[in-house]
């Protein structure tokens, strides 16, 4: 027994000098099913009570925020731009000039960025999960996973893309952080098994629905957003949602506390 004794405390002593990636992080919190969730960017924090999940900006909330929500049995989730730059952002200046490549059309002051080039944008991007494991979020929401779909002005590949998710799934989760595919559902298929969650905008309006069901199929989460500003109603997006197995909810773009979520 005291041999027994011992060599348990061998391996905590072990475990806790041990770098995230090797003590223990590779457990991280795996949803399943369809959860009822709140994401707000904008304006004074309102989550309902019956949310299961928050959505909330990496920089933008503290580990206060964080810990009272954890608190009150809520999942909480960093979102941080992944494929893009902005320039308000306190990391901005650390970007190098060869990573931004064309304006986000639509949204002053972005940029995308090159994923092939690893080498600069990997310390970035793992100081960023570091935070978001350091403010005690759950999970990450990682937007722009979909460069190879638009005019970055990279020729960015679909091989380039899939290379680039499965190398940040892989980060996030060494911190023992859960991660969503954001967008990239023509990928869902070969990601699936990389990421926890699927977290898709517009594809009611669009049309596309159907391409998330890798994950539905797999018993995990499809987060949906649909905007008032693309003529998007209710009624119309639940029955849609209902169709394909949807976590959805109507919002503005502005991604304030308003919402019409198809679970009241």
């Amino acid at each position: 027994m005291r041999r027994l004794l011992l060599w348990i405390a061998v391996l905590a002593l072990t475990a806790s000098v041990l770098p995230a990636s090797a003590a223990g992080a590779s457990r991280w919190w795996q949803p399943r099913g369809q959860l009822r969730w709140h994401i707000q960017f904008t304006g004074e924090l309102a989550v309902p009570r019956d949310a299961h999940v928050v959505f909330l900006d990496l920089f933008d909330t503290d580990a206060a925020t964080v810990t009272r929500l954890k608190r009150q049995g809520k999942r909480v989730v960093c979102y941080l731009n992944a494929g893009a730059w902005e320039d308000w952002r306190p990391d901005a200046a650390a970007y190098p000039a060869e990573l931004l490549g064309n304006d986000y059309e639509g949204w002053p002051g972005e940029r995308w960025v090159d994923i092939r080039r690893l080498d600069l944008l990997a310390p970035l991007l793992r100081a960023r999960l570091d935070l978001c494991r350091a403010k005690g979020f759950d999970g990450v929401d990682p937007d722009n996973l979909n460069g190879y779909q638009n005019e970055t002005g990279f020729p960015l590949t679909a091989a380039d893309q899939l290379r680039f998710n499965r190398w940040l799934a892989a980060e996030a989760h060494a911190r023992g952080l859960a991660i969503g595919l954001k967008n990239d559902a023509e990928q869902a298929r070969d990601l699936v098994h990389h990421f926890d969650w699927i977290l898709v905008e517009r594809c009611v309006a669009q049309g596309w629905c159907d391409l998330t069901a890798p994950f539905r199929r797999a018993g995990k989460p499809v987060f949906a957003i649909e905007y008032v500003e693309n003529g998007m109603t209710t009624s119309y997006v639940c029955r849609v949602a209902r169709q394909h197995g949807l976590s959805a909810q109507l919002k503005r773009l502005a991604l304030d506390a308003w919402s019409q979520p198809c679970w009241r």
